[in-house]
């Protein structure tokens, strides 16, 4: 690997991502909203930024998301569910990464083995889901594993060499899960950055499309 795009780069798992490719030699490109005004749930400023990104790269990672939107946080039942919400979500969670994922033909090599990854959550698993709960949230990421599943398919018919996946990196501590961690096992992003760059390098094309954990699982859908 040589090039590396990386969207989402100023939060905790992307900057992680960045510097420990960086480390290694690699070009990285770091886009993020708080940096460069990249906002994925605003497409009129999303679409211009991405439009002026050249490729090709080696890896495409999307490391962008939230738990908590707007103040809106999972919601422990369905009475808690509102529309705002639930929209909210979809729109960073789900829409946000398929709008760099139209980018994907001419931002991946043809010629060559690359990976256009985006994390997703476990809890986006519907086989997974025996608790319940994180209605807005769950829905999104299962949205986004859909999409991810469906641009896979394409993408082979263009790049037989390229692999797009969705990747549950475990919970890592950051922002984005402080208020969440409980009993849950957690890691510093610099080994969450480790163990997913571990298995997009470990990735082939037989497994795209597909939706894996930290240490290489498929996780059902």
């Amino acid at each position: 690997m040589s090039t590396a795009l990386i969207i989402g780069a100023s939060g905790g798992i992307g900057q992680a991502v960045c510097t420990r490719l960086e480390s290694s030699g690699v070009a990285v490109t770091r886009l993020s909203r708080s940096e460069h005004g990249l906002d994925l749930t605003r497409p009129d400023l999303a679409e211009p930024i991405l439009d002026r990104i050249a490729g090709p790269f080696d890896l495409v990672l999307v490391a962008t998301g939230a738990l908590e939107i707007d103040g809106a946080v999972p919601e422990k039942s369905l009475r808690a569910v509102t529309a705002q919400a639930m929209m909210d979500q979809f729109a960073l969670n789900a829409v946000g990464p398929a709008l760099v994922l139209k980018h994907a033909v001419r931002l991946l090599p043809r010629d060559r083995p690359s990976v256009f990854a985006v994390l997703s959550a476990r809890v986006g698993s519907i086989g997974d889901n025996g608790l319940g709960g994180w209605v807005s949230y769950r829905a999104a990421k299962a949205a986004l594993n859909q999409i991810v599943h469906t641009a896979a398919i394409e993408l082979k018919r263009t790049h037989p060499k390229g692999v797009c996946v969705a990747l549950h990196p475990g919970t890592v501590k950051t922002k984005f899960t402080q208020k969440y961690l409980g009993r849950h096992p957690a890691v510093e992003p610099s080994a969450a950055a480790e163990n997913l760059l571990r298995v997009i390098e470990s990735l082939t094309p037989d497994q795209s499309g597909g939706f894996f954990d930290w240490a290489g699982k498929p996780i059902p859908w």
